[in-house]
C-alpha cells in the first residue's frame, strides 16, 4: 500500500459530476469549498494485498452474522438500546426470517496501512454512503489514467446481480420505491439512493423515487401511499432504521411491516434486522465472542477497562454518522465513561500517509466483499470534512 502523488486531471469537477458525483467539493466552515473528491494523490495496492483483504471483509462478514445470531438467540437487543417491545420482536422475527427479505450491501471501515493485519473500526450495514465515488468515477479515472491497470471494484456489477436475484423476494403488483430524506442539503444521499436505482432499473425492476416527507399515511386503507395515493408495497430508504422506528409515523411502520411472512403492506430495504448489524454495541459482541481476533480491536460496553492509561481508547455512541459524538481518549488519559450509552473501543490511530490519515472502506454485496472506496483526513476521526481518493491495482 502506497499514497503517491499525481496531477489532476484538467476538467475533472465537471466530469465527475458527469459520472454522477454531484458534490465534488466540500463547504468548510469558513465558507470556502475544498475538493472532496480529490486525484491529486491515489493509492496503490498490490494483488496478494487485495486478496488478502477480501479474505478479511469476508470472514468479518461472517463474524457480524455470527454476532448477531448470538444478539437474538440471547435475548441481548437491550445492549443495542433496542428496549421497545414492538421494535424487538420486529427485529427478532425479521432475522429469523431473513432468507425472504431482500438484503443488499454493507461498508466496513478498517484500519490498514500496509503492514500487519487490517483492524475493525465499524460496520456500516444500514445506510452506508460514498458509494457512488468507489463505484463509478474511481473506476473511469483508473482507465484514463492507469489503462490496463486494475482496481478492486466489482461493486456495479454486483449490485445489478443482487437485485437480480432477489427480484422474486420483491412484493408484486407495483413498483419499487427509492426513497432519502429531503433534509439531506449535501446531496449525498439523494445521489446515492439514485445511483442503486439505476442499479435496480439495470437488473429489469420497476421503480419509483419519493422524499421520505412525501411519503403518507392513508387513514382508511391503513396503508403507506406515495402523492399519487398508490401503495407502498416495497421500498428501498437510505434513512435509518432508529429514526423510522422512533418519528411519529413509528407505529404505522411497525403495524404494516412486511417481514417476510407475506401479510404486511410494506417491505423495506434493508430489511429490519440489519439494525443488528449498524450498532456499535456489535463490536464489543464481537470482542466478546472472538476475543484476541487479529482483525479486531478490544471493546466494551460498560467502560473502558483496561484500555484506559497506557493504550488509549475511543468512545463511540451506539448511533450515528460521520464521527458524531465520537471521542478521542489518547494514551494516558483517565478513564471517563459517558452518560449516554456508548462503545468503548481501543485507540488505534489511522494511519498516517504524509500529514493524510487514511481509512479503508471495504463494500460487501449481499455476502461478498465487492469493492473499495478510501477517504482521509487531517484530524484522529474520520468526519464530514474528509476527501476521497482512487486507487489501483498495480505489480
Amino acid at each position: 500500500m502506497e499514497r503517491r502523488a499525481i496531477d489532476p486531471r484538467p476538467g475533472w469537477q465537471r466530469t465527475v459530476e458527469d459520472q454522477g458525483l454531484i458534490y465534488p467539493l466540500t463547504r468548510y466552515p469558513d465558507g470556502s469549498l475544498r475538493p472532496y473528491w480529490d486525484e491529486s494523490a491515489y493509492y496503490v495496492f498490490s494483488l496478494p494485498e487485495v486478496e488478502a483483504l477480501e479474505e478479511v471483509v469476508e470472514e468479518l462478514h461472517a463474524m457480524c452474522l455470527a454476532a448477531a445470531a448470538h444478539i437474538v438467540d440471547h435475548d441481548r437487543l437491550a445492549d443495542l438500546g433496542i428496549t421497545d417491545p414492538r421494535v424487538a420482536a420486529a427485529v427478532t422475527e425479521a432475522w429469523r426470517r431473513r432468507a425472504e427479505l431482500p438484503s443488499l450491501y454493507g461498508r466496513f471501515d478498517l484500519r490498514y496501512d500496509g503492514s500487519g493485519p487490517a483492524k475493525l473500526l465499524e460496520y456500516n450495514a444500514d445506510t452506508p454512503t460514498s458509494l457512488v465515488e468507489a463505484a463509478s468515477p474511481q473506476w473511469f479515472w483508473m482507465e484514463e489514467r492507469f489503462p490496463g491497470a486494475d482496481q478492486w471494484n466489482s461493486l456495479h456489477e454486483r449490485l445489478v446481480d443482487a437485485w437480480r436475484k432477489q427480484a422474486a423476494l420483491l412484493p408484486p403488483g407495483g413498483p419499487l420505491y427509492f426513497a432519502h430524506s429531503a433534509a439531506d442539503e449535501l446531496g449525498e444521499d439523494l445521489m446515492t439512493v439514485a445511483y442503486l436505482r439505476e442499479t435496480a432499473e439495470q437488473a429489469g425492476l420497476a421503480t419509483e423515487a419519493i422524499a421520505m416527507e412525501d411519503i403518507g399515511w392513508d387513514r382508511l386503507s391503513r396503508r403507506f401511499v406515495d402523492k399519487k395515493l398508490r401503495f407502498l408495497r416495497g421500498c428501498f430508504k437510505l434513512y435509518p432504521w432508529e429514526w423510522l422506528t422512533t418519528d411519529r409515523f413509528a407505529p404505522h411502520v411497525l403495524e404494516t411491516l412486511d417481514n417476510g411472512g407475506g401479510t404486511g403492506s410494506t417491505l423495506w430495504i434493508e430489511p429490519a434486522w440489519k439494525m443488528l448489524l449498524s450498532n456499535k454495541a456489535l463490536l464489543a459482541v464481537l470482542w466478546e465472542l472472538y476475543p484476541g481476533h487479529p482483525n479486531l480491536l478490544p471493546a466494551y460496553l460498560d467502560g473502558p477497562r483496561e484500555l484506559a492509561g497506557e493504550r488509549g481508547y475511543v468512545a463511540k455512541p451506539l448511533l450515528g454518522r460521520e464521527g458524531a459524538g465520537v471521542t478521542v481518549h489518547e494514551p494516558g488519559a483517565a478513564p471517563a465513561v459517558r452518560d449516554e450509552p456508548c462503545c468503548y473501543q481501543e485507540f488505534a490511530p489511522l494511519p498516517d500517509f504524509d500529514g493524510n490519515r487514511v481509512v479503508l472502506g471495504a463494500w460487501v454485496v449481499e455476502d461478498e466483499a465487492a469493492g473499495l472506496g478510501i477517504r482521509e483526513s487531517t484530524g484522529l476521526i474520520t468526519d464530514e470534512y474528509a476527501r476521497f481518493l482512487p486507487h489501483v491495482i498495480m505489480p
